[in-house]
């Protein structure tokens, strides 16, 4: 494969994944002297339900990897469209993540987002290399839910949820 096919790969690729929406994250823990990590993350699916587990994709280049591969103590937060200015901030590379002061540490010290629609208390269950990403695998131990909706991420752009006027099975 040449150099210009590969590059017209990779941009094809990037704009078939950004046509995919998905829900937007923030993972976070704290490090062994209890500093606070977290990052913004869409790539984050279910994997199972016994044991409940959860994937989330980390960039190796993020400034938080280390903590990530270091700690075995997670949570994740899926966020709502209030939580924008959020978002924007733990997907900032070199922000200082949590001087907004919205987060509160759990029983295990990890950062937790309180208004969060959802709420995944959760431990390392498994770590993989994915290429220029780790593969972060989590055993969810507790769940927090609030009747709210979720921020969508979609072509590249935060968007909340249209509401659905017909019900959930409209065409």
């Amino acid at each position: 494969m040449t150099e210009s096919t590969h590059c017209d790969l990779s941009a094809r690729f990037r704009d078939a994944m950004a046509a995919f929406p998905s829900g937007v994250t923030i993972m976070t823990t704290a490090d062994r002297s209890g500093r606070p990590w977290g990052f913004t993350a869409s790539s984050f699916c279910s994997l199972s339900l016994d044991p409940p587990l959860v994937l989330v994709c980390l960039a190796k280049t993020a400034r938080c990897h280390p903590a990530f591969r270091q700690s075995d103590d997670w949570t994740i937060q899926i966020v709502a469209p209030r939580h924008l200015a959020l978002v924007t901030r733990f997907a900032t590379s070199g922000a200082d993540k949590f001087t907004g002061n919205e987060f509160v540490p759990d029983e295990r010290g990890v950062p937790v987002l309180p208004d969060a629609p959802v709420t995944l208390a959760c431990s390392a269950h498994a770590r993989y290399d994915g290429g220029d990403h780790s593969i972060l695998v989590a055993r969810v131990h507790d769940v927090t839910l609030l009747d709210d909706q979720p921020l969508l991420y979609f072509r590249r752009s935060f968007q909340p949820l249209a509401e659905l006027s017909a019900g959930p099975h409209a065409p």
